[in-house]
């Protein structure tokens, strides 16, 4: 067994308290903000965006560091290129955004590129500072929700500068139409007044291939301009206020007039409609020259939304930084774009920057249920909204364009989530015709954007053939898209379209090779051919004259080494993992794998060999499937190992890239001590690592969790009520929580007998 006690220690350390009942109102004194640490993640693969953000919020500025990071941050030795006012959190693949860079300079205005080295870097939820060394200039950096706020202080006596940059972006290659890179397509700057500029930047590509978006934007000042050179390309024409888009990168060098202050406050309202509206959204969100307020709006608005699930209040900084800055995490995408919807005009709620539902169904989802299922339900809205207009709903979206669709159809999981969870104020029926589109009509010929790709094949063989990218996930993730169909089309009462989803939803099956066994695993899921034949060696390259192949195993790693990175047979994983990722029917996968005992000893093998990937989705229930062959202790140990051994609160503190708060909110789950299996009702409940947390629901019912004599040592369950009634199984409803009570466990220092009996459900 691994060494789990120092972080254990950490994460449940701490004197008794006193309960507080269930009821008490949250005080709206508590400042969580001062919990979050955006640099949590930042360094490493974690790729978490750093900047100041409203929950939700269209505008993100923070430094480019160059135009490599996907989130624009890089750590020093890296230059400050220039601050942009759109990113994205967390993500893979080629870099989106890093639109309307601004650097503040000093001297004469001259030469386009001004970036510097930094030093007495800072960051806060909601506030960014840097002291920016090539001309010692300080900076400052908060937000509204749709414009952005800086505060530039200028060593005295020295002119002051700015460079507004709207050709900028990241992502930049020099190979055009490079795969996941961003392209220019145009820019444009124009100096309304001595006091505003305002233009646009219009970019296409990126990590979704996506079309062209454009960024517009408004810039205004607190004090005026003494004279301005624009540029197009690398040419600077002074005096000059306006270059108009001609297909070169524009931007324009400021030079304010000398007075009594050395701070220069600038306001940049963003818009994807225009740039009137660019100028109406500073006007709506930040209507007054006052830093401190529009920081102090931010941190309340943010403590709202985080007061929702509060804990125990001796829990140590350790605790409570990890707690909240995975909650912060999962709220900084998708993104609102209510109202800034370039495609089509309405009402309804429009989010984008869906990055990707793949990553974030399982857990990121889920957690913003619990927090907000008014929020929730604009997001699934949202995605109802594209699929009126676009045609289809998305698995990923970003810049108002669908794309990349990197398994199944998992917006289908969304809706049953929300389903099987009684969130009010969808129209399911529109919901189970847009699930249906997704399973009946193939997209042709543009799999990778939208759609289900193999369709054809899938519905008619009942598996994704091998010569079909990601054939193996997709099986999977086509067959539990299946099952969330037909749960939907039974409640409905829609029994002809539940009785063929439920039958689909078994198609998992057609592509486990029952005769497969390693390192004492029986049964994996394997590539097969259109005719049905097993592939044992699979064919790499593609030479018209030779036909080499290697030897598939449940370890195959495909890419880098054979394939492209997305035409491998499985997605990111290998089949070690992914034949554990059957969610809706566990018992069954139990049942493949020769029986419980059989069972717990392939877990073992894949957590001990470490075969297991936490950095993985797909892999995000699996080590709450002890709890299947009743044994839920064992799925508390392997949490805890993971967690001791893969997270932290330093820069580097998460174990793979956050991937829009997926990685942050199966944190935030686990140390509350039960977890979701998305697209069903119920939560597996494991041994809490915080001694009481408390849901304040929208409803405004309260739902407590309480673990009485919880230490380092004392890691198990030893008995559960709930409302003072004994419960003995190792799950609940989410009807429990959302009619409030109280869930009270009693730890102790053994595994113990609960849990063992009453399994979690299984598929009806």
């Amino acid at each position: 067994m691994l060494n789990i006690n120092s972080t254990i220690a950490k994460l449940c350390s701490g004197l008794l308290i006193t309960l507080l009942p269930a009821t008490q109102p949250v005080k709206a004194q508590t400042a969580l903000h001062q919990y979050v640490d955006p640099r949590i993640g930042s360094e490493g693969v974690g790729r978490v965006f750093i900047g100041p953000s409203y929950p939700f919020g269209m505008v993100k500025p923070s430094p480019d560091c160059t135009a490599r990071p996907n989130s624009g941050w890089l750590p020093d030795p890296a230059p400050v290129t220039g601050f942009g006012q759109v990113h994205v959190s967390g993500t893979g693949g080629g870099p989106k955004y890093g639109n309307i860079l601004i650097m503040p300079f000093t001297g004469s205005l001259i030469g386009i590129d001004h970036s510097s080295m930094r030093q007495d870097e800072k960051m806060a939820l909601g506030y960014y500072s840097v002291m920016l060394k090539k001309h010692n200039i300080k900076t400052e950096i908060t937000t509204a929700e749709k414009a952005s706020f800086y505060k530039f202080t200028y060593p005295k006596n020295t002119a002051k500068a700015l460079a507004i940059d709207a050709g900028f972006f990241l992502g930049e290659q020099p190979v055009p139409d490079s795969r996941e890179a961003q392209q220019f397509v145009g820019s444009e700057i124009e100096v309304i007044s001595d006091t505003e500029v305002r233009g646009y930047s219009r970019i296409r590509g990126g990590w979704n291939n996506g079309a062209a978006y454009t960024v517009y934007f408004d810039a205004v000042f607190d004090q005026p301009m003494q004279n301005l050179s624009t540029w197009k390309g690398a040419q600077l024409h002074p005096g000059v206020k306006q270059q108009f888009d001609s297909g070169q990168k524009t931007g324009v060098l400021i030079a304010f007039k000398k007075g009594s202050t050395d701070t220069v406050k600038v306001k940049i309202g963003i818009s994807f409609v225009s740039e009137g509206k660019a100028q109406e959204n500073i006007a709506q969100d930040i209507p007054h020259w006052s830093f401190e307020k529009t920081l102090s709006q931010l941190q309340s608005n943010w403590n709202g939304l985080l007061s929702r699930i509060e804990i125990n209040k001796d829990a140590t900084t350790e605790q409570k930084k990890m707690f909240y800055t995975g909650l912060y995490h999962t709220m900084l995408m998708p993104v609102n774009r209510t109202h800034e919807n370039p495609l089509w005009n309405g009402d309804e709620p429009y989010y984008d920057d869906f990055y990707a539902i793949w990553d974030t169904f399982r857990s990121s989802n889920p957690l913003i249920t619990l927090i907000s299922p008014k929020r929730q339900t604009e997001i699934v809205n949202a995605l109802l909204n594209i699929y009126k207009h676009d045609g289809y709903m998305p698995d990923a979206r970003s810049g108002n364009y669908n794309g990349r669709t990197q398994g199944g159809s998992n917006a289908d999981v969304l809706i049953a989530d929300a389903y099987a969870k009684g969130l009010t104020g969808i129209n399911y029926n529109v919901a189970l015709d847009a699930m249906l589109k997704d399973a009946t009509v193939p997209p042709g010929g543009i799999e990778e954007k939208e759609g289900r790709g193999g369709l054809p094949e899938y519905n008619k063989l009942g598996y994704v053939p091998y010569h079909i990218p990601r054939a193996g996930n997709r099986t999977t993730d086509y067959a539990y898209e299946d099952y969330c169909i037909a749960m939907v089309a039974k409640g409905l009462g829609k029994t002809a379209v539940y009785q063929r989803f439920i039958k689909q939803a078994d198609n998992w099956r057609n592509l486990w090779r029952d005769d497969y066994t390693q390192h004492g695993a029986k049964g994996f899921i394997m590539p097969k051919d259109s005719a049905g034949h097993w592939l044992d060696d699979i064919p790499y390259g593609t030479s018209n004259n030779q036909h080499p192949t290697f030897k598939y195993t449940p370890l195959s790693h495909e890419y880098p080494w054979y394939v492209c990175h997305w035409c491998g047979f499985f997605y990111e994983a290998t089949s070690w993992e992914y034949s554990l990722s059957i969610p809706h029917q566990v018992p069954a996968l139990i049942e493949k794998s020769g029986g419980r005992e059989a069972f717990k000893q392939r877990l073992d093998t894949l957590f001990d060999k470490k075969f297991y990937n936490v950095d993985n989705e797909p892999s995000f229930l699996t080590p709450c499937l002890y709890h299947w062959i009743g044994r839920p202790d064992l799925s508390t140990k392997r949490i805890r190992q993971i967690v001791t051994e893969s997270f932290n609160t330093s820069s580097t503190g998460l174990p793979g890239n956050d991937d829009s708060g997926a990685m942050s909110s199966w944190l935030a789950f686990q140390m509350m001590g039960f977890y979701p299996n998305a697209g069903q009702s119920y939560y597996l409940l494991n041994s809490p690592m915080l001694k009481q947390v408390i849901l304040h629901q929208e409803n405004g019912k309260d739902f407590t969790i309480i673990a009485k004599n919880l230490s380092a040592g004392n890691m198990y369950i030893k008995s559960a009520s709930l409302n003072g009634k004994d419960h003995n199984q190792s799950w609940i409803q989410h009807a429990d929580i959302v009619n409030g009570g109280q869930l009270v466990f009693e730890m102790t220092d053994k595994p113990t007998n609960w849990g063992t009996q009453i399994l979690p459900p299984n598929a009806n």
